[in-house]
């Protein structure tokens, strides 16, 4: 069998970053590359449904194996093939560092880019195993092609095990998970599953049943611009009007000061001129009425702003994007329970906490398919600095496997 490790490093090898500006699904044609790719493997595993359709996905399913009369449920495992759009991810050159000695890592010297302990405690946690870093110029594309190796490289094994017992698994891939249209088109029913689990958390051992209610915000301020000799009682500055509306946010309800349950409002694009600007924000948080008190706060804002500098000056874009799964997981919690024992199997210990972002899982746990999120095992996710230990794959494909034993029983 092809190691897990060998999927991850042909995967990342394909840019597959998402494009929020873009109104097609997926929104990178780039995206089918690596979709064409796994139906293929599929194929040439034995899994001979696998397809690809219109909208990007990739779905397929592998027949139970149980004697007959024997029902349990179907069972999928979805990942996505998009990386986030916030790092190039474009010409991906892993690095390896064998047999970790618990020290710094530089990951390129001429940026002066170090993953140092102090920053990153956790790199303590891998002494002697081996750590995959990037170069420092792109992201590794961990978030979620390890979840897409991990995947494949179990339903191998199963392949190629026959006296492995399964009841039907259900494998799907999507795309344009990183900018929130990973299920738009998503025919659950098609599916077929009974239950699922994303393969797309952070460090070995985390388990999620929780997430964020997420929405985005775009504020469009309109200035005037005059010749600045003559500017004075003329001239509206849209770029100081966008900083004056920022400054109208609460500080402490920044990503960079938040954990936990806490949510936050997070600046993630500034465009302007003196002309016009736009500022971009995500809007986050588990509790619902504090998501929604912070939806009000920012149309009160643009309220505000509009009365101090004119009618129209400032226009708000706010969409909802998805929801706190935990409301519908919780009634079939049991699939919770036996993701915490699938990883105790595997030596793993659980560590059930809520996601502070959001999966493809979240959003399919609305549409009827209760959907926990499992580690795919990286860390520092959208950024030069990701890593992922590559023992950490390797028990993530284990975890899959008593999972699917254990839904025999």
């Amino acid at each position: 069998m092809e190691s897990v490790l060998d999927k991850f490093l042909r995967y990342i090898a394909i840019d597959t970053a998402s494009d929020p500006e873009s109104d097609s699904q997926p929104s990178t044609p780039k995206q089918l590359e690596l979709s064409k790719l796994l139906v293929k493997e599929l194929k040439e595993m034995g899994v001979a449904n696998a397809a690809l359709d219109e909208y990007g996905y990739v779905m397929a399913s592998v027949p139970s194996n149980l004697p007959a009369g024997k029902s349990v449920p179907a069972l999928g495992f979805i990942a996505h093939v998009d990386t986030a759009p916030d790092s190039p991810g474009a010409n991906v050159k892993p690095q390896f560092v064998y047999n970790y000695d618990g020290g710094d890592i530089v990951i390129n010297k001429e940026r002066n880019m170090i993953l140092t302990v102090k920053e990153f405690p956790e790199l303590a946690g891998y002494k002697g195993q081996t750590i995959i870093t990037t170069d420092g110029n792109t992201l590794l594309g961990a978030d979620d092609k390890a979840g897409v190796a991990e995947i494949m490289a179990a339903v191998e094994f199963i392949m190629k095990n026959p006296d492995f017992s399964h009841g039907e698994i259900k494998i799907g891939f999507t795309p344009d998970e990183e900018i929130g249209r990973g299920v738009d088109k998503f025919d659950v029913k098609k599916f077929g599953a009974d239950y699922a689990y994303t393969l797309d958390g952070g460090q070995i051992g985390e388990l999620e049943y929780e997430n964020f209610n997420a929405a985005s915000a775009k504020v469009f301020i309109q200035g005037r611009n005059i010749h600045p000799g003559y500017a004075k009682g003329k001239m509206v500055n849209a770029i100081i009007l966008a900083n004056e509306f920022n400054s109208l946010l609460p500080v402490e309800q920044r990503p960079e000061f938040t954990s936990g349950y806490e949510g936050f409002f997070h600046i993630i694009r500034f465009d302007g001129t003196v002309e016009e600007a736009m500022i971009q924000y995500i809007i986050r948080d588990h509790d619902f009425a504090k998501f929604e008190q912070k939806k009000n706060l920012i149309e009160e804002c643009t309220t505000f702003m509009n009365m101090k500098y004119g009618e129209g000056r400032f226009k708000l874009e706010l969409k909802d994007q998805y929801f706190n799964m935990r409301k519908e997981v919780e009634p079939h919690y049991h699939i919770v329970e036996k993701a915490v024992e699938a990883m105790k199997m595997a030596n793993v210990e659980a560590d059930v906490k809520p996601i502070r972002g959001g999966t493809d899982g979240a959003r399919l746990s609305f549409m009827g398919l209760p959907c926990p999120n499992i580690f795919a095992g990286g860390h520092n996710f959208h950024g030069r600095y990701e890593f992922i230990p590559a023992e950490s794959m390797e028990s993530a494909v284990k975890v899959i496997l008593n999972l699917v034993k254990l839904y025999t029983k």
